[in-house]
């Protein structure tokens, strides 16, 4: 049974219910057949006042700003039978700016009026919050960028912000959009080094659902750098699908400035110990002459990049004597295909002669001080013809002559102060010497700014007040501290210039390692054996390089059981059951496993390492400070070593998947 709706009903309807529903007759100049209640409500005028006096009064409700598109949104209207939609302006009778959608469909009667019913939606609230984000975005222009939770997490948007940020060109047509180098895998946004560290704090934002703040560098689509700053979040998407969205600014101005100004100063420091320094820029291939004597042969080059293998030969060519020159070739050969990186251990130097400022052939030393993973400084400096003992102590000797010793015999780390009284103001330090006296970066350069009471300056560093007085009273005195990169203590000894007369002057101070190896190189004027372990692929020790030939698997696999336990102490039950998986403990397996215990032993102090392994009341582990293995350098999280791990690990054991999965999933989800 059909309920058929009486007139009155559908104008009940049409009043009430419909938001801002209007009558047409689309004629020239159009004019208002019937306005709705909702409609009068919306805009603060009467029914009267819309539908009386003037031919279009609804016309003079649009924003003058407005009124020519709403004219011609009227005229495409007349053309034809057709629903069309318009965004615009209406003036309240108050004089408040209405933001509405006008839905608006155009028919003819059965006389042929062309009439239009029009329906209204208010989007003010919407408006203004898209103007605030506009304004956000004009004034506070942030990069956007959503990517998925996946191994290889695809952008699945982008704003416009962040291709500027990029430098991505617009897609033209037929042209291939440069987003694509990107879109499947978002590390490919990244150099090599910072990969690793960004999928750490995915890994760290998807596991603990918390954002992330913090500085990351990128790789632009022309090949340049910029340094980001930003936030980074996991959210439900609309799908219900988990993803990633990053808020990015570009800091890559502020932070080249930065460095820039950092670089100054260490240059400055530099050049009170060095006689020439050049810096090498691996990135772009350029060696520039940055400090030393102008009326010296490399004036030609100074201030000015040159091409790195020219401008070494030519340098190599003027200074350098005759004899040396095809080892200093080498030297720098070797230094320009990274085979003279070795982390851990002391810069890359080389003593040779050359021709000096005054002409004569003298003896030089030259280093290479490491600035990021592309910069690297080139110093170099005459060696004095009578070298002290005790440089150091000897009064006679000019602050300059002293700290150009100092550098030239330890070069862990270096620091420059300024010290009055017992105010101290830090000038310039190496990231070591940060950690050292428990500051960060920043930390420090707030520090750089005003004096600071000795006793506050040093009590992060884990040492005393008194040993550093020690250290500036009598120029020397070593210290213990908690290494955070090698999970160890470490010993340094730190050897200060002396103070000058006046009592305030700068005061560097040299750090070096003195460790438990190097003092048992020391005491027995033997050289300490170096242990290497491979983890990542198949399971190997080298001793000096030479790899040890284990006669028997099971004390091989032991081994490797102690160094995957990373210096925790492993059972004997525990070991037998990774050793003889199917096996229960028993007698028998116990005494099989001291056997096999027993022959590590013998094979360790057959190649003069039985210190590596500490047993204790039947536990057994890996002494860590005393091997270097590629497992805890990675682990460490230094940049150096980023790319060590490549997807293998303990190939030879099957119970290595549990930690190949924990070192995957550091990259994975």
């Amino acid at each position: 049974m059909k309920t058929m709706l009486t007139n009155s009903e559908i104008e009940s309807i049409l009043d009430q219910s419909v938001s801002g529903f209007h009558r047409y007759a689309l004629t020239c100049p159009a004019r208002l057949l019937f306005v709705s209640q909702n409609l009068c409500d919306m805009t603060g005028f009467s029914r009267e006042e819309l539908l009386g006096g003037q031919e279009d009064f609804y016309l003079s409700l649009v924003h003058p700003a407005d009124r020519e598109g709403y004219l011609d949104f009227l005229g495409r209207l007349r053309l034809e039978e057709q629903r069309l939609t318009a965004e615009y302006r209406l003036i309240r009778k108050d004089g408040g700016i209405l933001c509405v959608s006008d839905c608006f469909t155009s028919r003819r009667t059965e006389d042929g009026l062309l009439v239009g019913d029009s329906v209204l939606t208010d989007i003010t609230p919407l408006k203004k919050e898209n103007d605030n984000l506009r304004f956000l975005s004009e004034t506070i222009p942030c990069g956007f960028i959503k990517y998925t939770c996946e191994k290889q997490p695809k952008i699945t948007y982008i704003n416009r912000q962040m291709r500027t940020i990029l430098r991505l060109s617009d897609a033209g047509d037929g042209a291939p959009d440069e987003l694509d180098l990107y879109r499947d895998n978002i590390f490919l946004m990244f150099p090599m080094e910072e990969r690793r560290r960004f999928a750490l704090y995915l890994n760290r934002i998807y596991s603990q659902s918390s954002p992330m703040a913090g500085e990351i560098t990128v790789l632009r689509a022309d090949g340049t750098r910029a340094y980001l700053f930003g936030w980074a979040t996991k959210c439900v998407n609309d799908q219900g699908t988990e993803e990633f969205q990053s808020v990015c600014m570009d800091i890559t101005k502020r932070h080249q400035e930065q460095k820039d100004k950092e670089a100054r100063r260490y240059i400055k420091a530099l050049s009170d110990v060095y006689d020439r320094i050049f810096e090498y820029d691996l990135s772009g291939h350029t060696v520039r002459y940055l400090h030393g004597p102008d009326s010296s042969p490399p004036l030609w080059m100074k201030d000015i990049p040159m091409q790195l293998e020219e401008a070494t030969d030519r340098c190599i060519h003027d200074l350098v004597a005759e004899k040396d020159r095809e080892r200093v070739r080498a030297f720098f050969h070797a230094f320009l295909n990274r085979k003279q990186e070795t982390p851990g251990l002391r810069p890359p130097q080389i003593r040779y002669q050359a021709r000096s400022s005054d002409g004569s052939i003298r003896t030089y030393t030259g280093i290479f001080l490491k600035i990021d993973a592309a910069v690297s400084l080139f110093c170099c400096r005459r060696m004095p013809d009578t070298e002290e003992t005790d440089f150091l102590r000897n009064e006679n000797l000019s602050l300059k002559e002293n700290i150009r010793e100092l550098v030239t015999r330890f070069t862990d780390g270096i620091a420059a102060f300024e010290v009055e009284a017992d105010l101290v103001k830090p000038l310039y330090a190496s990231d070591n010497v940060c950690e050292f006296f428990g500051f960060t970066r920043k930390e420090w350069l707030l520090l750089m700014k005003k004096g600071t009471p000795l006793k506050t300056f040093v009590e992060r560093s884990q040492s005393s007040y008194e040993e550093f007085q020690t250290l500036l009273a009598n120029g020397e005195a070593e210290f213990t501290y908690f290494d955070l990169n090698t999970g160890r203590k470490r010993q340094i000894k730190a050897i200060c210039s002396r103070k000058s007369s006046d009592g305030v002057s700068l005061r560097y101070v040299m750090l070096y390692n003195v460790d438990r190896e190097n003092r048992q190189e020391q005491k027995t004027g033997q050289k300490s054996t170096p242990v290497s372990i491979r983890t990542f692929g198949y399971f190997d020790v080298f001793v000096d390089s030479r790899p040890i030939p284990f006669r028997n698997k099971k004390s091989k696999e032991l081994l490797a059981l102690l160094v995957d336990r990373r210096g925790g102490y492993v059972t004997s039950e525990e070991a037998i059951s990774f050793l003889w998986e199917d096996e229960p403990v028993t007698p028998v397996t116990l005494a099989r496993y001291r056997k096999v215990a027993l022959r590590l032993k013998n094979t360790l102090a057959e190649y003069g390492i039985p210190e590596v392994v500490e047993a204790v009341d039947g536990k057994r582990r890996i002494v860590t400070e005393l091997v270097q293995c590629d497992l805890y350098n990675y682990l460490s999280g230094q940049e150096e070593y980023a790319q060590l791990f490549k997807g293998n690990y303990l190939t030879n054991y099957s119970w290595g998947e549990n930690t190949l999965a924990e070192l995957s999933g550091e990259l994975l989800f």
